[in-house]
Parts: C-alpha cells; structure tokens; sequence
C-alpha cells in the first residue's frame, strides 16, 4: 500500500518540474557514487509521479505515489513528508491525499457512537454554543445550558475562544454544568452532551483532559490546528478518554484559504481529521455567514462520513437553513448553532424549539413561507433570519 497525493499548480508553473521536486526533494534526496552501494535501500524510499494533467482552466494537477515506509501511521509525519519543506518553494496546493484504509486512528464513537450516547437514532442532532463567548461565570454557563437542555437540545459546547480564564476556571465550569446534565438525565430520562473546551500546554494537557473526564466530562472539544495534530491523537488513542472529541476548525483558514497554496479545505478538515481519531468536526456551512464553497463542504462532509466522522456545518446555522442543510446532509448532521439559538427574539429555549419545530416541517414537507407559519418558536426565527 502506498501514500497518493494531488498537488494542484497555477498556469505559471512548470508541473511536471514541480512534480518531480517534490517525488525527490520531501522523500530521500539526491545522493551521489558514495552511496551506491546503498541504491536499493534509497531508491525504495523514493516517490513516484504517476501523472501530470493540464486542466482546462490552464491550472495543472500531479499525481504522487510515496511509499508508506516514510512515515509513521500518523498524521504530523504524513504533512512533514508531503507538504514540508515544500510548501514554502511557491505556488502550489495540495487538493487531495488518498491514505491505505488502516492509516492512523479511526474515531472511538463518531456517527454511531455519539448517537448511541445521546439515545437518538433517526434525525439530525441539535447543538448548541455558550454565548456570549466570554465574560460569563460558571453559574451563567450552568444556567444557561439548562434552559436550552430543557428544551430539547442534544449537545452543547464551549466557544472554542473560552480557555481555561479565572472568570470561569474549566474545571469550575464543568462541575456546574455537570449537575445540569444529571439532572436533566433525572427528570427527562434524556442524556445531553457538554463539549469542553480542553487547552493548555502539551505537556499537561493530556493530563487534564483525563482529569476532565474522571470529573464528568462527557464530550471534549479540541482546537487542533492552535494545539496540533499530535495532540488529537494523543486524545483519541487514549484509553482513560473515553468520550467523544469534537474538533473546532480554529485557524485553519491559515492554511487552506488561499486558492494557490496550502491544503484544500476538504484535506485538513476532512481526511487529517478522519485519520487522527476525531469523532465529530466542524466547519463552515456555505449558507453559513462564513465565504465557503459548496463544493468543498460536500467534500468534507463525504471524507468524514467514510471515516463514520459525524459532520458539524456551523457558522451561521440557524432554524431558516434546516431544510437545506437535510436536503444536503439527510440525518447524520449536527445543526450547530450558536446565536441561531442564543439570540432567538424569545429566549434560548425558543431557539432551540425553533430547530425542532423546522425539522418537523421539513418531515411533514412543509413550506417555510412566513404566512404558512403557526405563531411560535420557529416563525419567530424566520422573521428574524429568513429561510435560505
């Protein structure tokens, strides 16, 4: 089994040059009459260029084969050996990368597994954010997620800006919301999940995570690309963290906006997370309030769901989208909203009605026209934010 890798090139640059740059220069190197007697050994550690095609547009896409012996089953060797050192020699991005089934880690719940957690099998899930997104205490975060659990909701998470901040310490935050999620298990039979935002340095991050979920954590959530991929693996393959890791799309623009370097969106958030053990990702949603292809949440959508990854389109989600969003996603999506919910003219609570009063109609294939609407929840929302 090998390793293949698209790199897509501007119309200015010499493909087939590139191509062969980089099968040399991110593998073994050039090497000179000292080392041949070493010429099998180097030559197995070499990438192959399977192909050079020109596309209409006059941009070009090179197709490499590297060997699997040059890297570790994980994902920070994988980037190092496919993108290092190159991604600095000038216009080129890496728009696809196909890894053997059994490369890195696969999710410990995903789609099947968080949906056995939460005892909801056949619509989508509704997810909610704290907000604002700082300046609330632990009380404020126990309050407010109580509210929205009541009212039906199935997850909640930190804002992925929320660290570990002495106006509401994680470890304080959790235990407040924790008594909300047994109650609520108490009264409604209902198991909701709190994402917790996991931070600090590498070296005792690890440790808190595990110190989270002994405390009662039952979801995390991880900015990967501010913390690294090394660290989501070191997470998911953790035997004391047993609860899902949901991933926040933190900075990744960095790296994969630019339309002639970096890594396509669908690579980072779609096949690395699918490969480094992440059992929920979000992302933009290109009805969302975020600039965002269609095409390439459609991409991440698929490489996540190869991986039983469970999809999380966010930005700008709210109840005017749903019908979209299941039309582009059937049940197997996450609705995460943060002031799609929060900022309901009526009350958080009413934010999250307003999500399962539009999943009903979109069951019942109702339209979404303002006069159609009863008065409630969900024709509240609409006044507000309109139906996509």
């Amino acid at each position: 089994m090998a390793i293949e890798v698209d790199y897509r090139f501007p119309p200015s640059v010499d493909a087939q040059r590139q191509a062969k740059i980089i099968a040399v220069g991110q593998t073994v190197g050039t090497w000179d009459a000292r080392f041949a007697h070493k010429e099998g050994s180097l030559r197995s550690h070499l990438a192959d260029v399977l192909s050079v095609e020109t596309e209409p547009t006059g941009y070009s896409v090179a197709t490499i084969r590297f060997p699997l012996a040059n890297v570790e089953n994980d994902i920070p060797s994988l980037l190092t050996m496919i993108f290092g050192k190159y991604s600095m020699a000038g216009a080129a991005k890496v728009i696809e990368v196909r890894l053997p089934e059994n490369y890195g880690l696969c999710p410990k719940f995903g789609i099947t597994g968080i949906r056995q957690q939460l005892g909801v099998f056949n619509r989508p899930l509704v997810m909610a954010i704290f907000k604002p997104a700082l300046g609330l205490s632990a009380k404020d975060h126990a309050a407010i997620f109580s509210e929205v659990a009541y009212a039906g909701l199935d997850i909640i998470k930190d804002d992925e800006i929320m660290a570990d901040l002495d106006s509401a310490p994680t470890s304080e935050r959790l235990q407040a919301c924790r008594e909300v999620i047994e109650t609520v298990k108490q009264d409604t039979g209902r198991t909701v999940l709190y994402a917790v935002n996991v931070t600090g340095n590498a070296a005792k991050l690890l440790q808190k995570a595990r110190n989270l979920v002994s405390a009662g954590a039952n979801a995390l959530l991880l900015n990967v690309f501010a913390y690294g991929f090394s660290v989501l693996e070191a997470l998911a393959s953790d035997p004391e963290i047993n609860v899902p890791i949901f991933i926040h799309p933190a900075s990744a623009g960095a790296i994969c906006a630019s339309p002639d370097y970096g890594y396509a969106y669908s690579v980072m958030l779609g096949t690395m997370m699918g490969y480094a053990g992440a059992d929920a990702v979000l992302y933009p949603a290109h009805y969302g309030n975020l600039p965002f292809a269609a095409e390439e949440e459609a991409k991440i959508r698929d490489a996540l769901r190869e991986r039983n990854v469970l999809p999380v389109p966010s930005a700008g989600i709210h109840p005017g989208v749903v019908s979209r969003a299941l039309a582009d996603y059937g049940k197997d999506v996450v609705l995460n909203a943060g002031t799609g919910i929060m900022d309901h003219p009526d009350s958080p609570a009413a934010g999250v009605k307003a999500f399962f009063e539009a999943l009903e109609r979109v069951a019942e294939d109702k339209s979404f026209d303002l006069e159609s609407l009863p008065e409630g929840a969900l024709k509240s929302a609409i006044q507000k934010w309109g139906v996509f």
